[in-house]
């Protein structure tokens, strides 16, 4: 499987702390299954002060430790790109950190705050599809808004954005009506992604497995093998035929 979302760099947002703790959650990745996963740092001005080019200096280092400690982990650089106005800097300052591409179009996760949908968002994501940057938006199913009225989503999904759910969602781990919300949402065939969004082993664990095995139930290996394998190796750039399922 691959993974599109997680915060394995060390000390630089909330997710690992140390090396130490950064080898432990790639080591739990690669029991989970998971062969190739994108660093996802947060990219937030004024909290969290990374940039492409140093979320690539930082995978390049994790990178250099994984091999030292013989962890199969493929790992490429990223960003969970906080929506706010710097964006636009970062795009002129060639700054963004991409996932990858995917049909002519650069992928941006793109993160909105949790508690809001701020007005605006849609014209900035309209903005950023005419930049040929199409926003994969970062666990949806766990903002407040959405979670109050799912069809605040849909706006984003008929413009061309990407929806990435996480797997603690769709397996119940951030409670039920996250849960019912990443449900429907994989109902309407919104979802493109699944990811993990690990944090830590403690609370926010790599469990992309346990999502796939209930997409598997509900839907098909085929439907299944798309969210987990098949987009997030297109968006990289991986050849799908060289990974196992």
């Amino acid at each position: 499987m691959i993974d599109l979302h997680c915060h394995y760099l060390p000390g630089i947002d909330d997710g690992s702390q140390s090396m130490a703790e950064s080898l432990d959650l790639a080591r739990a990745s690669v029991a989970d299954g998971i062969t190739h996963a994108a660093m996802t740092p947060h990219i937030h001005p004024g909290r969290y002060e990374n940039v492409r080019s140093s979320v690539i200096t930082a995978t390049n280092h994790f990178r250099a430790a994984l091999a030292d400690a013989a962890i199969p982990l493929q790992i490429y650089p990223a960003g969970e790109v906080r929506l706010s106005a710097e964006v636009i800097e970062l795009l002129e300052q060639d700054e963004l950190p991409y996932l990858g591409t995917l049909n002519g179009y650069r992928i941006l996760l793109l993160e909105f705050p949790y508690g809001q949908i701020p007005v605006g968002t849609d014209k900035l994501a309209h903005w950023l599809l005419t930049q040929k940057i199409r926003p994969l938006i970062a666990h949806p199913e766990r903002n407040k808004v959405v979670l109050a009225n799912l069809e605040r989503i849909a706006p984003f999904v008929e413009m061309g954005c990407l929806l990435q759910v996480t797997a603690g969602s769709v397996v119940g781990d951030f409670g039920r009506a996250a849960q019912e919300s990443a449900a429907l949402m994989l109902e309407h065939r919104w979802v493109s992604v699944i990811a993990t969004d690990a944090h830590n082993l403690l609370h926010r664990a790599p469990i992309l497995s346990r999502a796939r095995n209930w997409l598997v139930e509900r839907g098909g290996q085929t439907w299944a093998d798309e969210l987990t394998m098949l987009t997030p190796a297109r968006i990289l750039g991986i050849d799908a035929a060289c990974l196992a399922s």
